[in-house]
């Protein structure tokens, strides 16, 4: 019986551990989060993270880390009682993820995100097929001014994104897509394709950057993924420009409000849908959406005499 109590202390004892040791990396994986988000601006086309733009990115971080983990923590028990019972907290984790984005814009980017063009966002609750929303991938500040558009979707993300404090568990909890983006991953990129279209047969839109990866200074060709699952399910796609000013890290805000200083609000606009039917050119579909999109996003010093050469 001694040997038993040992044991099972110590199962506790390790279990506690852990879970310290797992929300205490709040702290410590933002560190990461600031190298990522600085590589995005080290082109010479880019201010380079100041001190001040190093320290609001990592505090930024800290904050969506921290309150996607106390969320998710509250969610939990319903979670895995859902898991008998035959429901889920979908709904919940999403507002977790709504009003965290909100609070990281409103201490750290910008006053409020500029909504453009909402005559064209499809109704929140709206019948199947839903819509699949795409849009330009520029830096870590997208994922969180995209809940601005008050619709509910789902993300596809890399897979390590699952083990991130917080953001990984909350995202577990809405159900996000988590695909391998490394290797032979034939079953992952299927599982994506499958889920996608569970999603948007269901009605749940499903959130595409189809660049694949974050680029503040260029514009990279868009990948198939997002059309491929649009034109399978003849959804709309709603073509989203994400424009993030320049100074948005390295500006004094919130602290310039005080004595009046302006501040560069992000700016999303929504472009008027276009539909995507299974017989359709997907090449068409992609040009068709990154026009949209990046007759949006100003160019970027010497990219205006890259774009110039190619008209």
């Amino acid at each position: 019986m001694a040997s038993i109590n040992f044991s099972l202390e110590m199962f506790i004892s390790l279990l506690k551990n852990a879970f310290i040791l797992y929300c205490s990396s709040v702290i410590v994986l933002p560190i990461l989060s600031v190298f990522q988000e600085a590589r995005i601006w080290k082109p010479h086309l880019l201010p380079s993270l100041s001190p001040l733009g190093v320290i609001k990115l990592f505090i930024f971080n800290v904050m969506w880390m921290g309150f996607t983990l106390v969320g998710s923590l509250l969610l939990l028990p319903k979670y895995l009682l859902g898991k008998f019972l035959g429901f889920d907290c979908q709904y919940e984790a999403y507002l977790v993820e709504r009003y965290t984005g909100y609070l990281c814009c409103l201490c750290f980017i910008c006053p409020r995100v500029e909504i453009r063009g909402t005559e064209h966002l499809p109704p929140d609750d709206g019948p199947a097929p839903a819509p699949v929303f795409v849009a330009n991938h520029a830096s870590q500040i997208d994922l969180a001014v995209v809940y601005s558009l008050g619709r509910k979707f789902k993300w596809i993300s890399k897979d390590s994104v699952r083990y991130l404090p917080g953001v990984g568990l909350i995202m577990t909890l809405s159900q996000h897509v988590f695909i391998v983006r490394s290797g032979k991953n034939k079953k992952s990129v299927s599982n994506l394709y499958q889920q996608s279209n569970n999603a948007i047969q269901s009605g749940m839109p499903m959130f595409f950057f189809p660049q694949g990866t974050r680029r503040m200074a260029g514009r990279l060709p868009f990948k198939d993924g997002a059309y491929k699952v649009a034109m399978e399910n003849e959804s709309q796609i709603v073509p989203v420009s994400i424009n993030i000013p320049l100074t948005c890290w390295n500006s004094w805000y919130p602290m310039c409000l005080l004595w009046g200083g302006s501040v560069d609000n992000v700016v999303l606009t929504v472009h008027e849908p276009i539909q995507a039917k299974k017989d359709m050119d997907k090449e068409e579909l992609k040009k068709k959406s990154y026009d949209a999109i990046f007759s949006e996003v100003p160019l970027i010093g010497e990219e205006i005499k890259e774009f110039k050469k190619r008209k």
